[in-house]
């Protein structure tokens, strides 16, 4: 089908769902694909995932290429051996042959010439190619059960240093040694393809971090159960993903039980459930959470798919960005941590936070959120706090660094409330508890 004429003057709208094993998000991302086909979009299901179930899901099998599998829709299983062959052949080779001659042969070899996390991240790179085609309105991709290939993203700046600065010198320097390395040197050098093939990867990695913080066109769906393991992991995953600069604009919870089964063998369940769905609500506020129930029979085919996309959307627009903006965001700030959590219409007298572990717990009157902290952060102090135009900013301190003028804690105003100044000051520690408040 020929592109439509209005489609090539945007990007399409690209949807990423990721969660941990076994949480149904194969089946989230398809019946999210079969929803935007519906709606008169052309749209396509990428499974970057290298232990691919989506063609069970659909009922369908699909392959390395795009494959229709309705009307205005398409499926994808990337081949991860064809990508790396494609991208890192030149590098493969040199790096096997290095490993040769230190006499590490076969499948050692081989697997330590791929770095880890580098399959699904060329898996990902076939996103770039489906935005610069013009062919498709929406790209749903269903990622592997981890959030660390969109870390390997995260360093346009990095990737645009190595690429400016170092990749040339260093393409010198080898054919410059070149002729002399027979002689002197007992390692092959890097060929001119090893360093093609590098400098490909990094200008694919700079237009992949552009596509992903396009957070006009993309998003992130968090998919999980309502289990407090699968919460957690998921409340990591969303702080790395803020910290990055990736939008989540989504969360899913999937496989709730209904009320029907209250009074069953299932209603204690239930309402354990009830208490995870709480700790939802806590966690990701106020991103929005959709709900599908815990159908009577596997979801796979089309029917089951078209069921479980009525339970998520209803009748709302699945391929629209349904939050626009970070929950969160960390920088640096006159040499301190600065973690922005956005509480609008929130009152100064009514928050209050405290810190256990690796556990930010912001509190507004009776609600209550809780953030799960990056580990290098959750080494640090509180060391204050304000309230500015809807946004909480706390500030962060390295123990490790000793500071003589630190000083003691304030003893102005109440533990459990901001200072009507707005400026920051210390937060005092409870002793032997390991918890901060301010």
């Amino acid at each position: 089908m020929p592109p439509r004429a209005e489609s090539r003057a945007l990007s399409p709208r690209t949807i990423l769902y990721t969660g941990k094993g076994g949480v149904g998000k194969t089946s989230v991302a398809a019946a999210t694909a079969r929803a935007c086909a519906r709606r008169g979009l052309r749209t396509i299901v990428v499974s970057t995932d290298p232990a691919h179930s989506l063609s069970d899901s659909i009922g369908l099998e699909l392959g390395p290429v795009p494959t229709p599998i309705g009307e205005l829709l398409w499926g994808q299983e990337i081949e991860v051996q064809r990508e790396m062959e494609t991208n890192w052949a030149a590098v493969q080779d040199w790096l096997g042959r290095l490993l040769a001659d230190r006499g590490i042969v076969g499948v050692a070899a081989e697997e330590l010439t791929v770095p880890p996390g580098m399959d699904e991240l060329f898996s990902l790179l076939e996103i770039r190619r489906h935005h610069e085609s013009g062919d498709y309105d929406v790209i749903v991709v269903d990622c592997a059960p981890t959030g660390e290939t969109l870390r390997l993203l995260s360093f346009p700046d990095v990737a645009r240093w190595w690429l400016d600065k170092v990749l040339p010198w260093e393409r010198r320097l080898v054919a410059a040694a070149r002729p002399f390395a027979r002689t002197f040197l007992d390692v092959p050098l890097p060929s001119e393809d090893v360093f093609t093939d590098v400098q490909r990867l990094v200008r694919n990695l700079i237009a992949m971090n552009e596509i992903l913080r396009d957070r006009e066109r993309t998003s992130i769906r968090l998919v999980m159960n309502p289990d407090r393991m699968v919460i957690k992991e998921a409340q990591r995953t969303f702080t790395y993903l803020n910290l990055y600069g990736y939008l989540t604009d989504a969360v899913i919870v999937n496989r709730v039980f209904p009320e029907e089964v209250d009074g069953s063998y299932f209603g204690a369940w239930r309402e354990r459930q009830a208490e995870a769905l709480a700790q939802v609500t806590e966690g990701f506020g106020p991103v929005p959470m959709l709900r599908a129930r815990y159908f009577p029979e596997e979801v796979i085919g089309p029917e089951m798919l078209d069921w479980l996309g009525v339970e998520l959307f209803g009748e709302s627009d699945p391929s629209g960005v349904l939050y626009t903006e970070l929950a969160q965001q960390i920088r640096d700030v006159n040499g301190r941590t600065v973690l922005s959590i956005r509480v609008p219409f929130a009152d100064r007298s009514e928050l209050g936070l405290s810190k256990v572990g690796q556990e930010l717990i912001v509190r507004a009157g009776r609600e209550k959120r809780t953030i799960i902290l990056p580990t290098a952060l959750a080494r640090h102090r509180p060391a204050g706090a304000r309230l500015e135009a809807g946004t909480l900013e706390v500030s962060f301190e390295d123990d490790r660094a000793e500071s003589t003028d630190r000083g003691a804690p304030s003893p102005a105003g109440d533990a459990g409330e901001l200072p009507a100044s707005g400026e920051r000051r210390p937060l005092p520690r409870d002793a032997g508890r390991g918890r901060e408040r301010v």
